[in-house]
């Protein structure tokens, strides 16, 4: 009877609004049940906000001599290191001239990497398994495609395993056919590491490497993108494009920052 009258009481309190928050005067904080929620996914926004779903362009245009040089490059060449500051779109563009090449059906897939480095963190730390952890490493990369195409659109793509994103470290073995090949923060890669990316290059398939070698995160003389540019440099089929501070298309203080610092 005690039993039956709680509920009752609960239940009028409820609906005549007695359970407000100025009720509670204990000064105690009180963990009400939340729902539960799938794992973070890099295709949300952050935490309480709607997926990416925006308007794009179905061609991008160069904003600077730099850029005009690197879409170029992507046209004629099968293999394309494209070395700048940050801001110069390198990312962007290669994503961009990926997604055109799916579209048209140049190529059969899209394979996009890049190396889970922490910058001053340990990827450790972060909850969830392995693919949670990794998760915000490769976060740039689902934003680039998400201005490229529809969250709807990216979702079935790779669903059926035509755009793939992976960290660098589960490339080795592979053979890249038919595909267009992104490696983007080439700059914290070892020259081995590179060596063994370079190599993933398969028949009818464009591999473009992007990076900053001024920006790197590994220990000073670690990273191999600088020698590896510099050795491609005399090898005719291959494309080296070198983004400057003009180029830069973000804010313009981020030109003006990056003179000083």
């Amino acid at each position: 009877m005690e039993a039956f009258m709680t509920k009752r009481a609960l239940k009028r309190t409820v609906r005549e609004g007695a359970n407000d928050a100025g009720h509670y005067d204990d000064g105690k904080v009180r963990r009400l049940p939340v729902e539960h929620r799938s794992a973070w996914s890099p295709l949300s926004s952050g935490p309480g906000h709607e997926e990416r779903d925006q308007s794009y362009l179905k061609t991008i245009k160069p904003k600077s001599p730099g850029q005009a040089g690197l879409m170029e490059a992507i046209d004629d060449k099968n293999l394309i290191m494209a070395l700048g500051p940050a801001g110069t779109g390198k990312t962007y563009i290669a994503i961009a001239k990926a997604v055109e090449a799916l579209e048209a059906g140049k190529v059969g897939r899209i394979v996009l990497s890049r190396p889970a480095v922490e910058a001053g963190e340990s990827i450790g730390y972060l909850p969830g398994d392995m693919e949670d952890k990794l998760a915000p490493y490769l976060r740039p990369l689902y934003d680039a495609l998400s201005d490229r195409l529809s969250v709807k659109r990216m979702r079935a793509l790779m669903a059926e395993g035509a755009i793939e994103i992976a960290p660098v470290g589960f490339m080795r073995g592979r053979t890249l056919n038919n595909a267009f090949v992104v490696i983007d923060e080439a700059q914290n890669c070892t020259y081995m590491q590179l060596k063994m990316l370079l190599t993933r290059l398969g028949w009818n398939s464009t591999m473009v490497v992007t990076g900053d070698p001024n920006q790197s995160d590994l220990l000073p003389g670690i990273s191999g993108l600088a020698d590896v540019a510099a050795r491609f440099e005399a090898v005719e089929n291959i494309a080296v494009v070198r983004l400057a501070d003009r180029d830069i298309v973000r804010h313009p203080l981020v030109a003006e920052m990056l003179g000083v610092l």
